[in-house]
Parts: structure tokens; sequence; C-alpha cells
């Protein structure tokens, strides 16, 4: 254990202790923007909600240095560092485990600066938590983890050494700066694996697209594999593992938030509903801003998330507050997901 706390000390460059941070300074926003921010009720309302480090520590010290039950961990959000944490934690407890953990790129994420390594230096730093992880995971669960070029030869090496590997997702960035003297980067990768490959969940008919028909073909006057509707000519598919109809959040969005690296609510969609039961326990070990526990929410599943930053947490916390009233996911409608601004309320 004290080993992998001095690998991921080193790797870190901490100013502070992320879950004892004050609130971000609040900044001048235009009228129609709809970024999350936290008032001084907030703090103090959602503050309350928090699984902190230490209440974790105390509870599970309380009981002689047993784990708490499973259902201790359902829709919490807990504050503190990943490893310091997922050993208290029962093994084989989630159904779903998404992980977005910082790619190998220097990234100031609210005064915690990661900083770039060399490719077996950040090979090392996943292996300092990754195994641990997959524990947690129960022996039929699934788990993507995502990362950009740079560092996805890395998550493969790890993922095929404790799973079994089904596929790499590639899904379209459109947003971000052109580069003058090398191309874009605008993809990035969640690779999907299984501790079992003749055991686990996948629903391809949740995750259907429904893809405008372009060139309509018709046989005998009628539409063949695709339908006529006040929207357009559409047709339903089954998805591939390239993903081109995704919008990265941006400020009059209302998932949006300030974390640097927010994945949208419609990618996890995604992965939640073809890897997930309603009902099934979903955990995110760097919850960030809250996307994943926002979504298994919105889609009738439970979850669980761990943050060290108490900005972020408390921004999670005010996502699942609304996600009680306010349920819709861009993108998401009528039990499909649409291409990126083929419905006429989602164009901006």
């Amino acid at each position: 254990m004290a080993g992998r706390h001095q690998m991921a000390g080193r790797l870190f460059f901490m100013t502070d202790l992320l879950y004892n941070q004050p609130m971000e300074k609040e900044k001048v926003r235009a009228g129609r923007n709809q970024t999350l921010v936290l008032n001084d009720d907030d703090v103090a309302r959602l503050e309350k909600k928090l699984l902190t480090q230490d209440q974790l520590a105390f509870f599970c010290e309380k009981m002689s240095g047993q784990n708490a039950s499973p259902e201790f961990f359902v829709n919490k959000t807990i504050n503190g560092d990943l490893l310091k944490c997922i050993d208290y934690i029962p093994d084989e407890i989630f159904d779903l485990i998404i992980i977005d953990p910082p790619y190998n790129l220097s990234k100031d994420f609210n005064g915690n600066i990661f900083k770039s390594m060399k490719d077996e230096d950040y090979q090392d730093y996943l292996e300092s938590w990754f195994c641990q992880v997959v524990k947690k995971l129960k022996k039929n669960g699934s788990l993507y983890l995502c990362g950009d070029w740079k560092c996805t030869s890395a998550l493969q090496r790890v993922m095929e050494k404790y799973l079994t590997v089904l596929n790499r997702i590639t899904w379209q960035r459109e947003k971000g700066r052109g580069a003058k003297s090398n191309w874009k980067n605008s993809m990035e990768d969640i690779w999907f694996g299984v501790k079992d490959k003749d055991d686990y969940y996948f629903d391809v008919e949740s995750v259907k697209m429904k893809r405008r028909v372009l060139a309509p073909y018709k046989q005998e006057g009628l539409p063949k594999d695709w339908e006529e509707s006040e929207e357009g000519n559409f047709r339903l598919t089954y998805p591939s593992n390239f993903w081109d109809d995704i919008s990265v959040p941006f400020w009059s969005m209302p998932e949006n938030t300030d974390h640097p690296t927010q994945k949208p609510e419609k990618l996890y969609a995604k992965l939640i509903l073809a890897s997930s039961r309603p009902g099934d326990l979903v955990f995110d070990p760097f919850l960030g801003s809250g996307t994943t526990s926002v979504v298994a929410k919105k889609l009738g599943r439970r979850w669980c998330g761990i943050e060290q930053n108490k900005t972020y947490c408390l921004w999670a916390e005010k996502r699942l507050e609304r996600a009680e009233s306010e349920n819709s996911i861009q993108g998401y409608k009528d039990g499909v997901f649409w291409e990126r601004n083929s419905l006429a309320f989602q164009k901006k």
C-alpha cells in the first residue's frame, strides 16, 4: 500500500490537499451562459452530502477494520484520494466501472497540476491504481477506460494485463483548436474490457442511432429500411466503435461545468445503457464534475464516485440535484441516439 502511495506522490504535484480546497472564484459570464456555478447556500447544503475520506476511514475502523457493506456506497460521492479510499470498498460490488483518468498531458485540475511524463512512467502511474479498481468489479461486470492517442497504447497494455479487451471505441471530439504544424487532435479512445468474455451484459438494442437518410431508397413506392417523419427521413442503425455524434459540453449547454476535461453526458449514456441494467451500480474512481453519476441517475442506475477535489464533488452533487427535475440527455430522445444537431431543438 505504501509503495502505491509513494508512486502517486511522485507523479502528482500537489499545491494543496485537494479535498479541502477553497471554492472557485466567481466568473463574469454572458447572459446565455448556462455553465454550472455554486453559491454560498449551495456549498453549505451540498457539502453535507459528501462522504469524506476521513469519514470513510473512521466508519470502517469503527467496524474493527471491516469494510462497510456494499449498500453503504450506493449513491455516494466520496471526497478523497483514490488510493486512500479504494481499499475500504468491498471487492466485486460494481456492475460497471467507467474510468477517465488524467491523460499523459500537463493539465491544471483546479490546483492539482498533473505533469506529462515518459510513457513508461505513465504506465507505472496507471498500474499504481488500476489493479485495485478492477478488484471492485463484479465477475460478470464491464469496464471502460478513456484516453487519447498519446496514452492509448499504455491503456491497452494495462487493460490486457487484468481484463479481456473486447474493443476500442473512438469518438470524435470536434471541439478544440486547430494545429499549424500537425494534424488537429480531434479523436479520443475508450477501451472496453470484461473479466469474463463468456459472461457479461451488453444490450445493443438500447444504443441504436437514428441517422438521416440522404438518398432514400424506396421499394414498390414504400421506404426500404427507413421511415419518414416530421423531423425528416431517418434510419435506425446498430452502433459501431466509431462515434461521430458527440457534442463536447460548451457554455450554452446546461450540463457544462468549468472542469477542463469534462465528458459529455451523451457519451457516457451509451456506455451505461449498453453495459448495465436498471438498478445496477456504476462506479467512477476519477469522478471529476460528476458526469458518470449524473447519467447513471438519469438512466435509472445507482452510482458511486471518488474525487479528491472538493469543488468538483460539489459540482457533481449540484448536477445530481438538478437531475431530480430534469433527466433529459442532449442527443438522446425516444430511446435512441440522434446524430449531432439532427434534432431541431438541439441546434445552438
